[in-house]
C-alpha cells in the first residue's frame, strides 16, 4: 500500500465509487459479499487498491498545505517538483490555535516578536504525493493557500 486505507467514514462517503471501482472489475454486490466473507484478505486489497486511487486523486489536486500550533505556523506550497515552506514562529505567549491568536498574527505580521523563514527543497525521491500525505498524516491540512500567498508578498 502507498498510502492508508481510507477509514470506515471515508468509505461510507464513497461508497457509490467503490461500487463503481468494484464494477470496473466485474465484480457486483453479490459476488463482493461472497469476497468479503470468503476471502477477506482479497477483499480487504480492494479496499488498499481503492485507497491508493483515492488518495493519489486528491493529492495530485493539492496545492497548499498549512500545519498550526499554539506558537508556529508551517505553509506548504506543492509544486510538481518541490515544495515551498514559509515558517512562522511567535516569541510571546500567543496561541494561534484560536480566532484571537491567528487574527493578531494576520493583523502584526510583522512584529518583532514574528519570525519568519522561507525554504524550498525538491521532493525527496521525487514523491510528491507521499510527502504531501505525509504531512497531512502528521497534522497539516489542505488549503486553498491564502495565508501562504499573504505571507510570501509580504517577505517577497
Amino acid at each position: 500500500m502507498k498510502y492508508r486505507q481510507l477509514t470506515k467514514e471515508q468509505f461510507e462517503s464513497l461508497h457509490e465509487e467503490f461500487a463503481r471501482f468494484l464494477a470496473s472489475q466485474s465484480i457486483d454486490v453479490k459476488e463482493w459479499n461472497q469476497i468479503k466473507e470468503e476471502k477477506p484478505h482479497v477483499a480487504e486489497e480492494e479496499m488498499n487498491v481503492f485507497s491508493d486511487v483515492v488518495w493519489d486523486d486528491v493529492l495530485n489536486k493539492v496545492k497548499y498545505v498549512e500545519h498550526f500550533s499554539k506558537t508556529s505556523a508551517n505553509l506548504f506550497k506543492c509544486e510538481d517538483e518541490e515544495i515551498h515552506r514559509i515558517a512562522i514562529k511567535i516569541n510571546w505567549d500567543i496561541n494561534l490555535l484560536e480566532q484571537k491568536g491567528f487574527e493578531w498574527l494576520m493583523q502584526n505580521p510583522m512584529d518583532n516578536s514574528v519570525e519568519i523563514f522561507r525554504g524550498t527543497k525538491p521532493y525527496n525521491n521525487n514523491e510528491r504525493n507521499t510527502e504531501i500525505f505525509d504531512l497531512i498524516e502528521k497534522g497539516s491540512a489542505i488549503s486553498k493557500g491564502e495565508i501562504f500567498e499573504y505571507f510570501n508578498q509580504l517577505i517577497s
